[in-house]
């Protein structure tokens, strides 16, 4: 397939999808190149690309948070941004250290919020399982600001 073929297949699949489709994948993309970076964490350009990657996401999760035009219940919206300040404070571990194992929980936060995005709203047990893993992540501390 051509590029610019491939780019026009692209483009419609970005645009069948919903804003959660789009999310999980999004999430799943950071997990996949933390992934990546994990494996050669020698690579300190790869290590940090990853990282940065995953940052700007969670940047874009704060921002969109913080707007007037948000729906998510306070609540959903508070801890959304608990659990991207522990992601901050992961992520500058991770750069300090350079150490590989640093991203298992950013990993497992993403591929979570993933899973979580992917179910239907109305089915509970799926949510409260995922939000029960994103709490393991964190050292089952509830909130990441206590991490």
């Amino acid at each position: 397939m051509s590029k610019d073929k491939y780019g026009a297949y692209q483009q419609q699949q970005k645009q069948s999808l919903s804003p959660r489709e789009v999310e999980a994948m999004a999430f799943t993309k950071a997990a996949l190149l933390l992934e990546d970076a994990k494996k050669v964490a020698n690579d300190v350009d790869e290590f940090s690309r990853a990282l940065r990657f995953n940052h700007l996401l969670w940047t874009i999760m704060q921002a969109d948070i913080t707007e007037d035009e948000n729906q998510l219940p306070p609540e959903i919206k508070a801890n959304v941004m608990s659990l991207s300040i522990f992601v901050d404070k992961q992520t500058t571990k991770a750069l300090r250290s350079g150490d590989g194992k640093d991203l298992d929980v950013l990993i497992n936060i993403n591929r979570n919020l993933a899973a979580g995005l992917r179910t239907n709203p109305d089915d509970q047990k799926e949510i409260e399982a995922n939000d029960a893993a994103v709490q393991k992540a964190q050292g089952g501390s509830g909130t990441a600001q206590s991490a």
